[in-house]
């Protein structure tokens, strides 16, 4: 998403021009709710003002006013209609919130009013891949490395269409260009990997794609884990901190259009399961958002909490989190720690897809017994194991994640001190054009009737 630029017109009115002077350097630095007044004052002034329009646009789609956003990008763009900036931040919100038709015609028209920008090439072929459109998509992403050859990233883009596309072969070498650019794209590599194994190759060939990785970066944390998962040895009790960490700051920027794409539905899901236990939202009970990442379940959860916090590793993913404006408190630490040193502190704990990185949930579902007053549900979603033959529970998949056996997660819920109201099979999200399968979890810590029902 574009932030506001330093050559916005700031309009005739000493104070208006002055008021949007400061609101662009607030909103530049992160600070959107002391921009937003000063948009406000603008627009007092300037009702018509559109890079004022613009720029509050931007700023209500990362507090989550998706709706309110594309209402006033497009009022700029009709007082100002070949605002291209505008123009690609209006296909940015679209893209993102699923309505990707529309913003394949706003990328377009990007690329009509700049043919030579190789941004506008690459940002139109990854949302004609939404529509179905693959071979267009393609000639989106060669037009924009043609015009940029040296951008890894539009390699890795192109790079990721085959894959989508089951055309391994063409990926590889594509994605080998872009780390030729740049050896420490950790994606690139995860790509590269999934691509090797994608063409039929064994899983020593994976191995060996890992160990060239490790030999020019020997302390990715990623490269580690992915070492673990094509190793043959026996997997790591729960993905590292750094691991976590490393992954998903490289990948907050882009991860609510990804997951979009993804047709990701894990923060639906939980919320229809906790209101399944509680009832309708009453705005009364103290809620965790245990991973929070960008923040996707916030919204969801806000109208059932009297306080709403969230937790997350990555402070990057936090960032994002913290531009919805839902949350009463924010915290970057290790899950299982956190809910540890909070005794009896919530009502409901939400996780979702939080808990697929951990293999063994022994400790963390302890941890958040203790951290749930007594008749507190917890709710968290699991990728599906259909099949053990370790006898462990769980398994770490090449994807990088973990799945777990159903009978495993209820024998860790019991011992851990909750009755388990469910475990339902689900489709939280869709992998390589396969629908994933999923567990929906739901359970409440055992205690006094009187708080049977928080």
């Amino acid at each position: 998403m574009q932030a506001p630029s330093d050559r916005a017109d700031i309009g005739n009115r000493p104070a208006a021009g002055s008021a949007l002077q400061q609101a662009v350097a607030l909103h530049r630095s992160g600070r959107l709710r002391e921009a937003e007044p000063f948009y406000a004052t603008v627009l007092a002034a300037e009702p018509d003002h559109p890079d004022a329009l613009h720029f509050l646009g931007v700023l209500r789609h990362r507090q989550g006013a998706s709706t309110k956003a594309v209402a006033l990008i497009r009022r700029s763009l009709a007082l100002a209609p070949d605002n291209a900036d505008a123009h690609n931040n209006l296909g940015n919100v679209l893209l993102e919130i699923g309505q990707a038709e529309d913003a394949v015609a706003a990328y377009r028209r990007v690329v009509e009013l700049r043919p030579d920008a190789a941004e506008a090439h690459h940002n139109l072929g990854i949302a004609l891949q939404s529509v179905g459109q693959p071979a267009e998509a393609g000639f989106a992403l060669e037009q924009a490395i043609a015009l940029e050859p040296r951008r890894p990233l539009f390699h890795y883009s192109l790079g990721m269409l085959w894959l989508r596309l089951a055309r391994p072969e063409d990926a590889i070498p594509i994605l080998q260009v872009a780390l030729a650019l740049d050896p420490g794209f950790t994606q690139a590599h995860v790509a590269r990997i999934r691509a090797i194994r994608m063409a039929g190759n064994e899983q020593t060939a994976a191995l060996a794609a890992v160990s060239e990785w490790l030999a020019c970066d020997p302390t990715n944390p990623v490269a580690h884990h992915f070492r673990a998962v094509y190793s043959g040895e026996p997997p790591p009790a729960r993905a590292s901190d750094s691991y976590v960490r490393t992954l998903f700051d490289e990948y907050a920027a882009s991860f609510d259009s990804h997951l979009d794409r993804l047709g990701y539905r894990a923060p639906q899901l939980l919320r229809e399961a906790v209101a399944g236990v509680v009832g309708e939202p009453a705005g009364s009970l103290d809620i965790l958002d245990a991973g929070c990442g960008t923040g996707l379940c916030g919204p969801l959860l806000r109208p059932f909490a009297r306080h709403l916090a969230g937790v997350d590793l990555a402070e990057a993913m936090l960032a994002k989190a913290r531009e919805r404006d839902v949350y009463d408190e924010l915290a970057t630490a290790e899950l299982t720690a956190f809910l540890a040193a909070r005794q009896r502190a919530y009502d409901v704990i939400v996780s979702a897809d939080t808990l697929v990185y951990f293999g063994a949930l022994a400790d963390v579902g302890a941890a958040a017994a203790q951290a749930l007053r007594d008749g507190g549900v917890l709710a968290f979603s699991l990728e599906h194991l259909a099949a053990d033959d370790s006898g462990r529970g769980y398994r770490l998949e090449e994807h990088g994640r973990y799945s777990h056996d159903a009978g495993y997660v209820r024998r860790m819920l019991a011992e851990a001190g909750f009755a388990v109201i469910a475990i339902d099979t689900a489709t939280p999200r869709n992998e390589g054009r396969r629908p994933v399968a999923g567990l929906v979890v739901v359970a409440r810590k055992f205690g006094d009737a009187a708080h049977s029902n928080p």
